[in-house]
């Protein structure tokens, strides 16, 4: 199923039209996701292919993100996947706070670029058991270096991907 990720109201992206985020079936606690940005993809700030390890402060450029919370618990993981195929987890005991890096299994991440249309391909696996709230979540640096920040749903405010209000879709 795709779900169309909407710009935060106090951004503006003139490259990008579009983000929406197809979740594929999961495979045991494997989750697959493929992020679909189109527009003027030329004017998007793509991170150069790099070596596929762990990498902190991916989120300062264009990233790809996903904030997934155990139904009923306080806790949550972020998961940022960088086009250059550089990743991170965070496990946060409660909102921002008590940040670990927890030990998992390195995604698979794969970019495939276009003129009008970019997509991100990732493979991870979530941590414990089902049911999941998720927030789906992009930020997307543009050449002029003007970012814009992405998400399912977005709390009142500036941009918070760990806001509660944003972890919308719930899966099994």
């Amino acid at each position: 199923m795709r779900h169309a990720l909407k710009i935060h109201p106090d951004c503006r992206c003139e490259a990008v039209e579009s983000i929406e985020v197809e979740v594929g079936p999961r495979s045991g606690a494997q989750l697959r996701l493929r992020y679909i940005a189109t527009g003027r993809m030329s004017d998007v700030l793509v991170p150069a292919p790099a070596d596929p390890e762990r990498a902190d402060d991916l989120w300062q450029s264009t990233c790809f993100e996903v904030f997934a919370q155990q139904t009923g618990a306080e806790g949550y993981d972020e998961f940022n996947f960088s086009p250059s195929t550089q990743w991170a987890v965070y496990r946060f005991n409660r909102y921002r706070e008590g940040m670990s890096k927890p030990d998992v299994l390195a995604p698979r991440i794969e970019g495939r670029h276009g003129e009008r249309r970019y997509e991100l391909l990732v493979a991870f696996d979530l941590p414990g058991g089902a049911p999941w709230r998720l927030g789906l979540a992009a930020v997307i640096e543009e050449t002029n270096r003007r970012k814009s920040y992405w998400a399912l749903a977005h709390p009142p405010g500036r941009p918070d991907f760990h806001h509660a209000d944003s972890f919308v879709l719930e899966i099994a």
